[in-house]
C-alpha cells in the first residue's frame, strides 16, 4: 500500500472519509486560522479611489485594433467602438484610466480599459483607431508609448480639456 494512504499511527490504511477528512482541512501558511473570528479579511481595508489609482507607469510598444474587432464584445461585456477611447491591457483593472503618451510627437490621449490584451509579444497596450489616431500612430501600425494610470475624476478633466480645446479650434 503505498505510504500516503497509510495512517500515521497505526500503519493501517485511512477510510475515504477520512482521508478527505484530513485533504481538505485548511491549511495554515502563516495566515489567520480558520477558527479565529478575527481574521485578516475580516481587518481588511476597503479599497477607495486612492488605493485604485496606485501609480503604474509603463512604456513600451503600443498598437491598434479596428474595424475587424467593431462591434464585438469586449472583456468586460460591451462591444468593442473604434470610434471610443478604449484600450486593451492585460493587467490593469478593467474600467480604470490610463494617458497614454507618444514621446515621438509629444501627443497624449486618455484611454479607459475596456478589454485584455495585446496578445503580440512585445507590446504593452492595444488602442481603439480612435486613440492611434489621437497619438498619430494610425498609419504606422506600432508606437512607442508612455503610460500612466489616472483617477476616474483627472480623466473627466482631461476629456473637459479636450472638449474645450476641440471647440475653441471649431470656432476659428
Amino acid at each position: 500500500m503505498p505510504p500516503s494512504a497509510q495512517n500515521q499511527a497505526g500503519g493501517q490504511p485511512l477510510s475515504t472519509t477520512a482521508a478527505q477528512g484530513t485533504a481538505l482541512a485548511p491549511q495554515h501558511f502563516d495566515s489567520a486560522s480558520s477558527t479565529d473570528p478575527k481574521s485578516k479579511l475580516d481587518s481588511a481595508k476597503a479599497l477607495t479611489e486612492s488605493d485604485a489609482t496606485q501609480e503604474f507607469e509603463q512604456t513600451g510598444r503600443a498598437s491598434w485594433y479596428g474595424r475587424f474587432f467593431h462591434g464585438r464584445r469586449t472583456a468586460n461585456g460591451e462591444r468593442y467602438n473604434m470610434n471610443a477611447m478604449t484600450a486593451a491591457h492585460r493587467t490593469l483593472p478593467l474600467g480604470s484610466y490610463v494617458r497614454v503618451t507618444n514621446p515621438s510627437t509629444q501627443r497624449s490621449v486618455v484611454v479607459r480599459i475596456n478589454d485584455r490584451g495585446p496578445y503580440v509579444r512585445n507590446r504593452v497596450i492595444d488602442l481603439s483607431m480612435a486613440a492611434a489616431s489621437a497619438l498619430d500612430m494610425q498609419h504606422s501600425g506600432t508606437a512607442r508609448v508612455t503610460i500612466e494610470r489616472i483617477s476616474a475624476e483627472e480623466a473627466k478633466q482631461a476629456q473637459r480639456d479636450m472638449l474645450a480645446a476641440n471647440s475653441d479650434n471649431n470656432v476659428k
